[in-house]
């Protein structure tokens, strides 16, 4: 049995579904719309345990009321962010039980792409939102290369076994920039090729590994000399720390038309 399901919303969001000791009982993580995942409880005969947000936009919270209206159950979210349906708020060191599923979750403060967004973790299994995209992250809408970059060092030091789900199918996109950061990684060439056939069997990417990111992911290698040398020749300059680093890149990534 499949511990997560995955309901597809808008063009490329993911919510995910998290299974637990009982088969038919989920906590919803991130809803952004309710009807896929209404529509998704009832063809699969399941109940909601619990919603789980990791940040405000809309993407990600816009179904948490109507689905509220259908299902009484407890919505989880950051303590720094408003997000008006959220009953526990949330900071870093928190830890969530989730109610009738057996699974506990710690909460990791992730800002940098909102000033306030959380992340989830626990049972082997991550569930960032936008901070952290499988080959990419997030913009910083509200936070700075510094938090960012803090934020994603505290992923990378997961156990490289993490199954990390975030927000987006972004991931064929995100290796085109990739290899433009890292021609020569051939980590980053394998994982392009399977991203591919994956897509066009209109099969997700993830949920990917925190290893693998660890390989391929330029905002996770800030501190490999092939990054900080693409960065160097990009803005024809040098580059004195990981964080320097990581703003360029970051910077080339928002303008970046591969």
């Amino acid at each position: 049995m499949n511990p997560v399901l995955h309901v597809r919303a808008f063009q490329d969001n993911y919510i995910w579904l998290i299974r637990g000791r009982s088969p038919d009982r989920v906590a919803i993580i991130d809803p952004g719309d309710a009807e896929p995942v209404l529509e998704a409880l009832e063809t699969q005969r399941l109940q909601p345990a619990a919603i789980l947000c990791t940040h405000h936009h809309g993407d990600h919270v816009g179904g948490v009321e109507d689905i509220l209206k259908h299902y009484s159950v407890p919505v989880y979210g950051p303590a720094r962010e408003r997000i008006p349906a959220i009953t526990h708020r949330l900071n870093e060191g928190d830890h969530v039980k989730i109610p009738g599923l057996g699974l506990g979750f710690e909460v990791l403060d992730v800002p940098g792409h909102t000033a306030g967004h959380i992340a989830y973790y626990g049972t082997g299994m991550l569930f960032c939102g936008d901070t952290l995209f499988s080959a990419g992250c997030g913009r910083l809408f509200e936070g700075t290369a510094e938090q960012m970059h803090a934020s994603l060092s505290k992923f990378s030091a997961l156990p490289e076994s993490t199954a990390m789900y975030c927000g987006h199918e972004y991931t064929e996109a995100n290796l085109r920039f990739a290899l433009a950061v890292e021609p020569g990684n051939l980590h980053a060439q394998t994982y392009r090729d399977q991203a591919r056939d994956l897509r066009a069997k209109n099969l997700p990417t993830l949920p990917s590994r925190i290893g693998l990111e660890r390989q391929v992911n330029p905002f996770l290698r800030v501190h490999t000399p092939d990054v900080r040398h693409s960065a160097e020749k990009h803005i024809g300059g040098r580059l004195d720390t990981e964080v320097e680093v990581f703003a360029a890149i970051r910077r080339w990534k928002d303008g970046f038309r591969g």
